[in-house]
């Protein structure tokens, strides 16, 4: 296994951000964005650099293809943000509430994301590399397609996870402390799961290879 290369982010001294919305290929640099509204806000294209988001809202927030660098995003909240085609790099996601968050065809790398609980992740097609899931819960994540290298899942929770058609290289998931993978288990090749991990998933790996098992004289 590849040790995973964790973001170290440093913010600057940020400047608060002013009055008004989010704006498309917009260009946020130094800018802190801290118990704020921005529910249904267009941001799609922006460029966040050094930025620091705490307690915001982000309900149906777009911001498709915006690029967050070197940025810590804190106690975010909201359902249904939509990152599709995002790119996260150095990036720390610290105690998250989302819900249906869009983040299909994203790029994430040296990503953290640490606490917090994310229900029905949307990162198909994504390509994530150097990013941990540490503390978290992911409730019904879609990794469907996805290329994952060097990730770690840390002391969190994956329910119902999907990782149809994914593919993986040094993907850490021996201590995640739920591991319940409802599709794609043919997928976890390029993985390594604990001892206890593989007797708890013993049934489900001999179903997939069609084998059945029943004790003697059943």
């Amino acid at each position: 296994m590849r040790a995973v290369r964790r973001p170290e982010v440093r913010l600057p001294r940020l400047e608060p951000f002013g009055s008004g919305e989010l704006e498309s290929e917009g260009d946020y640099d130094g800018v802190e964005f801290r118990e704020l509204d921005l529910t249904a806000q267009e941001g799609r294209g922006a460029r966040f650099m050094d930025c620091g988001l705490y307690g915001v809202a982000l309900d149906e927030t777009r911001l498709g293809r915006a690029r967050f660098i070197d940025s810590v995003l804190d106690g975010v909240r909201g359902v249904g943000t939509d990152l599709a085609e995002a790119t996260l790099r150095d990036v720390e996601v610290i105690d998250a509430r989302l819900g249906g968050v869009q983040l299909h065809a994203s790029s994430l790398e040296r990503v953290l994301v640490r606490g917090g609980k994310i229900d029905y992740l949307n990162l198909r097609r994504a390509r994530l590399k150097d990013v941990v899931f540490e503390g978290c819960v992911l409730v019904e994540p879609d990794f469907g397609g996805a290329r994952l290298e060097r990730v770690e899942f840390r002391d969190c929770v994956l329910r119902r996870a999907d990782f149809s058609a994914a593919t993986m290289a040094d993907v850490d998931l021996r201590t995640v402390a739920e591991l319940d993978v409802a599709r794609g288990l043919d997928r976890l090749a390029g993985s390594v799961i604990s001892p206890s991990q593989l007797l708890e998933l013993a049934p489900a790996f001999a179903a997939q290879i069609g084998v059945r098992v029943e004790s003697p004289g059943a």
